[in-house]
């Protein structure tokens, strides 16, 4: 089957959103950029269209400012990424019975296929084995919007798996229904978290789920999941799938959404990703005032 992006208006959020100021670069431009007075050297195999975030200068980028396993350079909006504490607050079964905050605390929310790894994500982040529930089977075990605060100052909201084959059509149906209504109504919510599993080619659900949020002006970061798992002989390596990803991406953005490798086993990416985070809610933060 043939992978294509449907065409979407425009990846950018409104202008409160972290993700309106931003500009691309390749690492080609990069080392062009920082070395004006010598002839460019060869271009790369591969080049890697960076995600550059407020308050950083194109002209000022250096490879060491971009995160390891990502596209993601950190800027000065960067700030304390440990989680301290982490308290589960509310399931719900309806988009409208999310907890309201009167204190208006940001949120992320992470989605993705059946069996993407996203509670082992979780957990990884917030280092605890059991805040998300994990299983072996692709139905998942979270059918509810899961709501965490972490550090009394923002919240992780854990969204349905969506995808399972052997789904019913009005459970797919009722998923598609709650969990855009959650997207389309939460004024606090600084970024979605789209997870990606790195051992599989392309996934035309996982594009259209990017398109989705991009239409709807919702910030996102690709996060490719078991990241430390290398197939051989079984297919494809998790780096080459995640190279035809990205191919198809830059064909259809214009300006690069931000991604990152990670692994809920090894921690891989783990603390890069709460980094990239923090960068996103503080600047949220600024701008909520």
């Amino acid at each position: 089957m043939l992978l294509r992006l449907r065409p979407i208006p425009s990846f950018s959020p409104p202008p409160t959103s972290f993700h309106r100021r931003r500009y691309s670069i390749t690492a080609a431009q990069l080392t062009t950029a920082s070395s004006p007075t010598t002839p460019p050297p060869p271009p790369p195999l591969v080049k890697t269209a960076l995600f550059i975030p407020p308050g950083v200068a194109i002209e000022d980028v250096s490879m060491e400012m971009v995160l390891s396993g990502s596209n993601i350079v950190l800027g000065p909006y960067a700030g304390d990424a440990k989680v301290k504490s982490v308290e589960f607050v509310k399931s719900s079964a309806k988009a409208k019975d999310c907890p309201r905050d009167p204190l208006r605390r940001p949120e992320f929310a992470i989605l993705g296929r059946s069996n993407v790894g996203k509670s082992s994500l979780i957990n990884s982040l917030v280092r605890k084995k059991d805040v998300a529930l994990t299983s072996k089977k692709p139905a998942g075990k979270t059918q509810l919007i899961n709501h965490f605060l972490i550090n009394k100052s923002w919240y992780l909201v854990d969204l349905p798996g969506y995808g399972y084959a052997h789904a019913s059509q009005s459970a797919k149906t009722d998923w598609s229904a709650f969990t855009k209504g959650y997207f389309l109504n939460r004024d606090t919510l600084v970024s979605a978290l789209l997870l990606v599993d790195s051992n599989v080619p392309p996934q035309q659900i996982d594009l259209d789920c990017a398109n989705w949020l991009g239409r709807n002006n919702i910030g996102f970061t690709f996060v490719f999941t078991k990241c430390d798992k290398v197939k051989i002989g079984k297919g494809k390596r998790s780096d080459d799938n995640l190279k035809k990803f990205q191919d198809l991406i830059s064909k259809q953005y214009k300006e690069p959404p931000p991604w990152i490798m990670t692994s809920g086993i090894t921690g891989l990416g783990r603390d890069n990703l709460l980094l990239h985070m923090s960068q996103l809610r503080n600047y949220w933060d600024q701008e909520a005032v």
